[in-house]
């Protein structure tokens, strides 16, 4: 009977630590998921650069326009941006007469009024 028990305790012990089975190494893929992420950042970045680039400089100029030449307030002129513009801000320089769009760590553009000229980009 006291065999019984051992043998039972040790195949108990057999399958903790010699189980065939091998446990998912969640660290070897959470590193591999994580080089494909920066991977695909790294490839898309150039591309989403220049897309901010024509985004914040089309955000300026139109938001000079609206602010300075409409005369409406600067965040009634957000609703005047095309589609897919959700991440430029607008800030405004009244005392230069300036609007600057921008896109968080990726681009930045400013637009001063010139008078019967209108807006123009810095």
């Amino acid at each position: 009977m006291d065999n019984d028990r051992a043998d039972a305790a040790g195949a108990r012990v057999r399958l903790e630590r010699g189980d065939t089975r091998r446990p998912l190494p969640w660290k070897a893929i959470g590193i591999a998921m994580l080089l494909l992420l920066i991977a695909f950042v790294a490839w898309n970045y150039s591309g989403w650069q220049k897309q901010a680039d024509v985004g914040t400089a089309y955000g300026a100029r139109v938001g000079c326009s609206c602010r300075f030449v409409q005369g409406r307030d600067l965040e009634s002129c957000e609703s005047d941006f095309e589609p897919g513009m959700g991440l430029v801000s607008l800030s405004e320089d009244k005392d230069k007469k300036r609007v600057t769009a921008s896109v968080p760590l990726m681009a930045r553009h400013s637009a001063h009024y010139a008078g019967d000229t209108g807006c123009l980009l810095d």
